[in-house]
């Protein structure tokens, strides 16, 4: 036997008696099947996405992206986003179970965002519209300064150009790894919004989605000229264990959803989300018709330069 007939028996007899590596076997159903938050029922996912992500079984409104939300209110073809190159920066250096640089890599991976809202503009059943929409999938839709800088810039953009303004809000609230950075956001987008709503007289309607929590419900979810929910949204300042570990009593269920909250008068609308975009469409067109909207002023880019 020659060196190279040895060295290749060896090698066959290696592979023969090397046990192959273990691999874990692959569900081959894996993210074709969802289960309901509410009622547990399997659904199909590709049915799920066809039907604006409605259970077929109970109706409950599972989890939107932010995405999907954009596709569902403005019609193809005419949105036009904004700021899209914004990123955020660690300020502080936080860290605790990751470090923060590290968490903002991975959800920008996971959601291909380069934070928790989309921003832009686009067209309503055929009505300019200025639109922000928040996406919990992004560390859980927290308010960070580049949340805040972008519906900012936003509004700002709606009020000079009259017209009306959509946030749609999904977050856990304020963003800790940013601290006080994070908590400036309610003030300088509720300013902006004053001038909005009161100085020039603008339309903002605001759509509480699951969950809608923290400083987001303590700032611009509530400031809406127009407050809408969807059925059994999850809206709070603060959760329901931290409310009964403070008052030291238990708090009732269902008091936090949004049935509870229009019974008591902080919501104006429960709209399903298969007819939100008409219900926003004919608001629009109701805003429109008053004698003291400001809709149908000309847009600043396009009026005469005054020397």
């Amino acid at each position: 036997m020659s060196l190279v007939d040895w060295f290749e028996e060896k090698r066959r007899l290696k592979l023969l008696t090397t046990p192959k590596p273990k691999y874990p076997e692959s569900d081959p159903s894996a993210g074709l099947w969802t289960q309901c938050d509410n009622c547990e029922s399997m659904l199909y996912v590709r049915f799920l996405k066809q039907n604006q992500r409605i259970c077929d079984e109970c109706g409950y409104h599972l989890e939107m992206n932010s995405t999907e939300r954009i596709e569902l209110l403005i019609d193809p073809g005419t949105w036009e986003p904004m700021d899209e190159d914004m990123l955020p920066c660690d300020a502080l250096d936080f860290v605790d179970q990751q470090a923060y640089k590290d968490r903002i890599e991975e959800n920008q991976l996971h959601t291909g965002l380069t934070d928790a809202v989309q921003t832009g503009i686009g067209e309503l059943n055929g009505i300019p519209v200025a639109l922000g929409v928040m996406d919990f999938q992004f560390m859980g839709g927290s308010m960070g300064s580049v949340v805040g800088e972008k519906l900012t810039r936003l509004i700002e953009h709606a009020t000079q150009n009259f017209l009306p303004l959509i946030i749609v809000c999904a977050s856990g609230g304020a963003r800790m790894q940013e601290g006080t950075l994070s908590l400036m956001q309610m003030a300088k987008i509720a300013s902006v919004l004053q001038i909005h709503q009161i100085q020039k007289g603008l339309l903002y309607i605001s759509i509480l989605t699951y969950p809608t929590t923290g400083g987001v419900t303590a700032s611009f979810g509530m400031l809406g000229d127009i407050i809408i929910a969807e059925p059994k949204a999850y809206i709070a300042f603060a959760g329901k264990r931290v409310i009964e570990q403070t008052l030291n009593q238990e708090v009732p269920d269902g008091f936090q959803v949004a049935e509870s909250l229009l019974d008591h008068g902080l919501l104006d609308l429960i709209v399903p989300r298969a007819i939100l975009k008409g219900v926003l469409g004919e608001l629009f067109e109701l805003y429109k018709a008053a004698p003291c909207s400001k809709m149908s002023q000309p847009s600043l880019s396009t009026m005469p330069i005054v020397q």
